[in-house]
């Protein structure tokens, strides 16, 4: 008879919940120290979400400076904070910002439904403090991003985008999962013209990620935010177009996408219908009576 126990992943790992008021986080710290890797998590062998190994806290709070440490890596600022910690004008740090040399990690809309981008400050500190960036802190911008300003670029919410598919990617373990999640930065129409098997995309969208939630299904909030989820820029819907389809085409090789069975298969191992037994109407009582007369004076003659 064994005598060892048996482990249950429940007594091993936490709910996400639990883990960040173990870690002392607000859950929006907690969730964007996850999308950094800074926190592991597995996958919930009964299909439940994501789960926190209970050896992934202690490594956490074996820290010296725990929960400080945790929390400086996790704090993020808007654009006026951000200048701040720059020492630069907000204007100044807002260009940076639009040509892609400070990447947003997250975002939020404010009660105006106007997109509020937010940067981590431990990764604004060290681009101020490097010595490669002291021209574009303090000198005049160089005539070529003027000229990208002037046109009206604005790369934070690709950097954004690019950012949340590196995470999404990192808690996929299988081709489809990974092609769902590429499909879910790219608008219907390219997905209809990708992949043209009504099975495959069917399966496809059961990995395809919503964006994060702000406000209800079919809210104006929604729609803003999955128009930020969908890549607009050339160049992008380009990348993610030849990466879901050499994944889908790994995925096919993997794992073929579920559909019917064969009309002929069903029917052969579909059980035999019984044929149903259609009574008989039994005539009326006067018409029976009419017919024992009738037959009697026949009888008679």
């Amino acid at each position: 008879m064994p005598t060892g126990t048996i482990t249950t992943p429940h007594l091993v790992s936490c709910t996400p919940s639990r883990a960040a008021r173990e870690l002392g986080l607000k859950r929006v710290e907690f969730d964007l120290a996850t999308h950094l890797g800074l926190i592991r998590t597995l996958p919930d062998e009964g299909g439940g979400g994501r789960r926190v190994p209970r050896s992934e806290i202690e490594r956490l709070r074996a820290d010296k400076d725990f929960p400080d440490s945790l929390r400086a890596r996790v704090k993020t600022v808007g654009t006026t904070e951000g200048a701040a910690l720059m020492d630069v004008p907000v204007g100044r740090f807002a260009r940076l910002a639009r040509l892609g040399l400070v990447a947003p990690v997250a975002y939020y809309l404010n009660r105006y439904r106007a997109v509020v981008w937010l940067y981590l400050a431990e990764e604004l500190r060290q681009f101020a403090a490097d010595e490669k960036n002291t021209t574009l802190l303090n000198a005049r911008m160089p005539e070529s991003l003027r000229g990208q300003l002037e046109a009206g670029v604005d790369l934070r919410p690709r950097n954004w985008r690019g950012r949340h598919r590196g995470f999404l990617l990192r808690q996929t373990d299988d081709p489809w999962q990974r092609a769902g999640v590429l499909a879910g930065f790219l608008d219907t129409a390219h997905i209809s013209q990708l992949v043209l098997d009504p099975y495959e995309r069917s399966h496809l969208n059961r990995f395809r990620p919503a964006p994060p939630a702000h406000g209800a299904p079919g809210s104006p909030a929604a729609q803003l935010a999955a128009r930020i989820m969908t890549a607009n820029d050339p160049d992008e819907v380009a990348w993610l177009r030849a990466e879901l389809t050499a994944t889908l085409e790994e995925a096919r090789r993997n794992r073929p996408a579920p559909r019917p069975a064969p009309k002929e298969t069903r029917a052969a191992t579909a059980p035999a219908a019984s044929v149903p037994q259609v009574p008989v109407p039994r005539p009326p009582r006067r018409l029976l009576g009419w017919l024992r007369r009738r037959n009697h004076r026949a009888g008679g003659l």
